[in-house]
């Protein structure tokens, strides 16, 4: 079943820290703080940062000028929140939050703490043996609770509204840069909060899948890979279809039809127990037998959540078991340099059963 929300993320964290003996999680601003604790730090050159122990009270340590922040953030009743002044060492306020912890402490420090942070931790606590924080956090968040995935399923109609407001804006003669001015304010009018990306690829700079936008300006014939997503409630939206101005190019059609079979035997592959790697075959497999193997670059999706890219990755090697609550794209792509590409990227979440779409347009292309 869908995970749910009786026990809090740092009850869980907990749980997970003891399964690995580890004495305490230091995680600094970013998608982890925001799920342990709801807080959304700004990334500064000031310590802000997480200690959550196996045992004993939990601290946040952020800069006295953020202290009005986060408390109106309403942290868990189990985080003491300390502030640090200017002049003050916040590396002793993080020596003070984990005293009474063994002499050689095993410490989880988040992935994306800043180097200078995590050398500076490293020099006050000589004595401990550190790891990555994504040993335990990755298991908490690659499992949506129910809330999660109606958020993600707002975000997922959210962006298809916009998808769908986009033929009108592709018209011979607007710059990819025009057109892409004119998606970010949709995805704005469509209930985001903000604009995480905007990709317009047309004609052979669709070929180039993270193109974003350029002044190219549209032509008749050209295909165009629009790649859109943002952030809804806190959480992400992405979903990628394929326009054409006009009538479609030599070969398009067939690489089309090819792609949307392969996207969704690759959605029909994913149920419980079967493994990423599985899913990303069933896609690639597929387009290389219609010989567009080597026109398929990328994984074939990425996990789904705070952030747009996060755990799990569907990809050739990764043999994680997926389970219920899990959510990630499912995108296979053809490209082909000098001429075109093409994408169609879906949100999918992983059910008792099999799995639900969270984007529900059509997938053929787009004729405008």
């Amino acid at each position: 079943m869908i995970v749910t929300m009786e026990q809090s993320t740092l009850h869980r964290a907990r749980a997970g820290m003891r399964a690995r003996d580890v004495d305490a999680l230091l995680v600094g601003p970013g998608a982890d703080l925001r799920y342990l604790t709801g807080y959304h730090a700004l990334p500064l050159e000031r310590l802000t940062l997480l200690v959550v122990r196996a045992e004993g009270p939990h601290t946040l340590i952020v800069p006295t000028l953020e202290r009005a922040r986060a408390e109106a953030a309403g942290l868990p009743d189990e985080v003491t929140l300390v502030d640090v002044g200017e002049t003050d060492d916040p590396y002793a306020a993080v020596t003070d939050a984990l005293r009474g912890v063994r002499a050689s402490p095993r410490l989880a420090v988040g992935d994306r703490l800043w180097a200078t942070f995590l050398l500076a931790l490293q020099a006050a606590l000589p004595d401990a043996r550190w790891l990555r924080a994504s040993h335990i956090t990755r298991e908490l968040r690659m499992r949506k609770t129910a809330r999660e995935i109606a958020a993600l399923r707002r975000a997922g109609a959210a962006i298809d509204r916009v998808h769908e407001r986009i033929p009108d804006l592709l018209r011979p003669g607007r710059a990819e840069a025009e057109v892409g001015r004119d998606i970010a304010d949709a995805i704005l009018d469509e209930g985001h909060e903000s604009v995480n990306f905007v990709i317009v690829g047309s004609g052979p700079n669709g070929a180039s899948p993270h193109h974003e936008t350029g002044p190219r300006r549209l032509e008749r014939g050209d295909p165009v890979v629009i790649d859109i997503g943002g952030t809804l409630d806190g959480y992400c939206s992405d979903c990628t279809r394929t326009y054409v101005v006009g009538a479609a190019p030599g070969g398009f059609d067939a690489a089309h039809t090819a792609l949307e079979r392969a996207q969704a035997a690759a959605c029909a592959a994913v149920r419980p127990g079967v493994a990423a790697e599985a899913v990303d075959a069933a896609a690639r497999d597929l387009l290389a037998e219609a010989g567009y193997g080597e026109a398929f670059i990328h994984r074939t999706g990425h996990g789904i959540g705070l952030e747009e890219h996060e755990e799990p990755y569907i990809v050739a090697g990764n043999d994680l078991p997926l389970a219920v609550g899990m959510t990630f794209s499912i995108e296979p792509g053809v490209y082909l340099p000098g001429r075109f590409g093409m994408r169609i990227e879906d949100i999918v979440v992983v059910t008792e059963d099999g799995y639900e779409r969270l984007n529900t347009l059509d997938r053929a292309p787009v004729v405008v």
